[in-house]
């Protein structure tokens, strides 16, 4: 930036007092909210935000320095909320992905629903990685996979979750064949992300040094190996199968499934 375009001293230090000025209405806010909810608070959080961001801004571009604060970015974050303030009816989008990290695994866990499912006698689903992903993803609610994955042979990815509100809530089956595409950003109460890139304080060296531990289990767990999938299964009846839940004549408890 050259000087001619660069912000005056006086400017830095204007931004500086406004930052200044919209802490106190803040907390102002803050001590006087008459609920979790408090509009006041909302709107001073984001005066607060906004006024944060230009000193800033302003700061690096006269003195080539930065502030503490994470602020976020106008392409980071939602839109404006434009949706009722007493919002009659809620959505919850959820999108989870992962990788199948162990093929075998996942399919071994399958044969397990399998076998104690009398109704799937004879179906063999689990022969494959598509036939053991819907059998499990039948059998079990996705909040316990995704506590489970592990366990099932998946490797979590991104993942976030969306509430948006609604003036009403959808009629029976009004929006089954396509869930997803009716959801409107500006409508969005909270949303929570998860991703690895927000990990920021393990480097990658780090990160292959676990990858090495966790293919040296494997390997003597025999995940992949044909020949090791016996001692595999073996393995997991040890660590799945509850045995101190049990029921009062002695029999193991199946944990509840999602049909």
């Amino acid at each position: 930036m050259s000087d001619a375009a660069q912000p005056t001293a006086a400017e830095v230090r204007a931004a500086a007092e406004a930052v200044k000025t919209a802490l106190d209405r803040h907390l102002a806010a803050v001590e006087r909210r008459s609920g979790e909810d408090d509009p006041a608070v909302y709107d001073a959080f984001n005066q607060l935000a906004a006024a944060a961001e230009a000193y800033d801004e302003l700061l690096y571009d006269r003195y080539d320095e930065v502030t503490p604060f994470e602020i976020p970015g106008a392409d980071d974050s939602l839109p404006p909320y434009t949706g009722p303030d007493e919002p009659n009816a809620l959505s919850v989008l959820i999108r989870r992905d992962y990788a199948v990290a162990e093929p075998q695994r996942l399919m071994a866990q399958a044969r397990r629903v399998e076998a104690a499912d009398d109704e799937g006698a004879g179906v063999e689903a689990s022969g494959t990685v598509h036939g053991a992903l819907g059998l499990l993803f039948g059998e079990f609610e996705a909040d316990e996979i995704a506590s489970r994955h592990k366990e099932f042979g998946l490797e979590e990815g991104d993942s976030t979750l969306w509430v948006t509100a609604a003036d009403e809530a959808a009629e029976p089956g009004e929006w089954l064949e396509a869930p997803f595409e009716q959801a409107d950003p500006q409508r969005v109460v909270c949303r929570f992300d998860v991703s690895a890139v927000f990990d920021d304080e393990f480097d990658d060296g780090l990160e292959d040094d676990e990858d090495d531990e966790d293919d040296e289990d494997d390997d003597e767990a025999g995940v992949g190996d044909v020949e090791g999938l016996e001692e595999l299964e073996a393995d997991l009846d040890t660590d799945l199968d509850e045995d101190d839940d049990r029921d009062e004549d002695g029999e193991p408890v199946r944990p509840e499934a999602n049909r």
